[in-house]
């Protein structure tokens, strides 16, 4: 059988995926409550996705690439290296503080899948790390970070400080402002990389 992409059902099952996956967990989140959700026939979503498991990877690619391009394009718009980063950052924050569902799926259900399933969701997130790596090989060229840099060191700690801060904001549930936090991070993180002449 050839799987359907794309089309107002395909969105549709998307978002009802990580409505119901955001309220009742992975594990606990069949198919027919899917299909409940996004008002559709269980067989329907078959049409679309293999399984279960490959929706959330689906999911993931369609959330994931809409937060990529979205925050590329503002990147773009930045001229300096740590307004970039800055920006980076806001967007990270942004996005995820403005869909709570999303955030709580990406940060605690996605964790809970197994490996295989997170070797998928790990190449997804490699554009988003490219976006990173840019940054980071920028900051470099122009001597506003260290000359001497890991490159992979620093990209693992920006990554895990906005991962790690967006997951404690969703544990929280979501009490205080996830974004009035960007400037603050990236103070610690431009601190921590900026390059100081001696």
């Amino acid at each position: 059988m050839t799987v359907k992409r794309k089309g107002p059902k395909y969105d549709k099952i998307i978002d009802a995926a990580v409505s119901v996956i955001a309220k009742h967990g992975y594990h606990q989140s069949q198919i027919s409550k899917i299909a409940r959700e996004a008002g559709v026939a269980d067989g329907t979503i078959y049409l679309y996705f293999k399984n279960k498991e490959d929706l959330l990877i689906s999911l993931f690619q369609e959330k994931m690439g809409h937060f990529i391009d979205t925050t590329k394009n503002e990147i773009e718009h930045q001229h300096s290296v740590e307004d970039k980063l800055l920006k980076l950052i806001e967007m990270h924050f942004k996005q995820l503080s403005e869909d709570h569902e999303l955030a709580i799926v990406t940060q605690l259900e996605l964790r809970q899948t197994n490996r295989a399933l997170r070797a998928q969701i790990g190449e997804v997130l490699k554009r988003y790390l490219h976006l990173l790596d840019d940054i980071i090989h920028e900051g470099v060229k122009q001597q506003v970070f260290q000359p001497d840099l890991d490159i992979r060191i620093v990209r693992q700690m920006i990554f895990g400080t906005l991962d790690e801060t967006t997951t404690s904001w969703v544990m929280n549930d979501h009490h205080y402002d996830l974004t009035a936090l960007a400037n603050s991070v990236h103070d610690l993180l431009i601190n921590g990389i900026r390059y100081r002449p001696s």
